[in-house]
């Protein structure tokens, strides 16, 4: 039996021993551009190659140097078919007669395969701020890091990501705030911004790559829709250099009416609980060669991501096109592109 003195030393000695050391705090990172929240476009376009993608989403950077991200992908090796949206715009913004009316054709939009849906992918990584480079490291199986340059804008409210490298993507955009993802404006709020957009894109078509920069984005000439308020239109009323070059209307292609020369335009919302819309496409004649009234061949889809700014106003989109052939994978339409007035 124990002594009282040998408890009390057993006590002690007890009591005594060195404490654990205290797990390390996961150091804090700047937020890159001091924003959380950035949509994000990114592509891997090489002429050469039939296996190019584009991504569209979102970056959620956290002060713990921890970042996650939800995308959409388009992938040659695995195209998805266009895709129906449900909104069909109404009579004060379309028309059902077609001819040389001034509106477009009341027609169902369609978007790119899987984006009326969940994001197909999502992942974490962790990313440094040095200057005005951010890094990225995902932790994936594969090797993936990105580094961006941030850009603030001037009046404090947006930050831009311009692509510096990737290990897969080859071309980006981003463009980041502290308003969240769950907010977004109405079309409405998109026709009536007062500022100036523009389009930046390199596009894939044919083998060959194209980019085009600083090209007016005309919101303001699109029509609202009355009772459709998620849709806007516009009717291009000559587009000869666009669509007939490619030789697709050998019937209606020497036209100068507005029914053969004009391209048909639809800006429509996806959701209304975060930054999805989508833009579509497609030059009138091609519709008249097939005998339809709503084009069902290869029309451009462009899934876009509205670019909000720390005050919760709209500033624009980045976007992808994710056009795939009905026919071959050489006659696919990829794209990654942004429109904004702060580029």
């Amino acid at each position: 039996m124990r002594t009282a003195a040998a408890f009390l030393s057993f006590v002690l000695a007890v009591t005594i021993l060195p404490a654990r050391p205290a797990m390390a705090a996961v150091s804090a990172s700047p937020l890159p551009g001091g924003k959380t929240t950035y949509v994000i476009s990114q592509g891997h376009l090489k002429a050469a190659s039939q296996q190019n993608w584009v991504r569209l989403g979102s970056y959620r950077f956290a002060a713990d140097g921890t970042v996650s991200a939800a995308l959409y992908l388009w992938w040659q090796r695995h195209p998805k078919a266009r895709q129906r949206t449900g909104t069909v715009p109404d009579p004060s913004c379309t028309t059902r007669a077609g001819g040389v009316a001034s509106r477009p054709r009341a027609c169902e939009v369609l978007t790119a395969g899987g984006f009326t849906g969940a994001p197909d992918e999502s992942r974490t990584g962790t990313y440094t701020v040095a200057g005005d480079v951010l890094t990225i490291r995902w932790k994936i199986a594969q090797t993936w890091t990105e580094q961006w340059y941030v850009r603030p804008s001037p009046d404090g409210r947006l930050a831009r990501l311009d692509l510096k490298q990737s290990t897969l993507a080859t071309h980006g955009y981003g463009y980041g705030s502290n308003a969240a993802l769950g907010t977004r404006r109405a079309m409405s709020s998109v026709k009536a911004f007062p500022g100036s957009l523009r389009q930046d894109l390199t596009s894939w078509a044919g083998g060959g790559l194209v980019t085009s920069g600083n090209q007016p984005f005309g919101h303001s000439a699109f029509r609202s829709c009355a009772a459709t308020t998620s849709c806007l239109t516009y009717l291009q009323p000559s587009s000869r250099g666009a669509c007939q070059k490619s030789g697709g209307c050998p019937r209606y292609g020497g036209g100068t009416r507005p029914d053969v020369s004009s391209i048909q335009y639809y800006l429509t919302m996806i959701s209304k609980t975060d930054r999805r819309d989508t833009l579509w496409h497609w030059c009138t004649c091609l519709a008249m060669e097939r005998g339809e009234f709503c084009y069902t061949g290869n029309s451009h889809v462009k899934p876009l991501m509205q670019i909000i700014d720390d005050t919760g106003a709209f500033r624009g989109w980045v976007g992808a096109e994710a056009s795939f052939s009905t026919g071959s994978r050489a006659t696919d339409m990829l794209a990654v592109l942004r429109i904004s007035d702060f580029r």
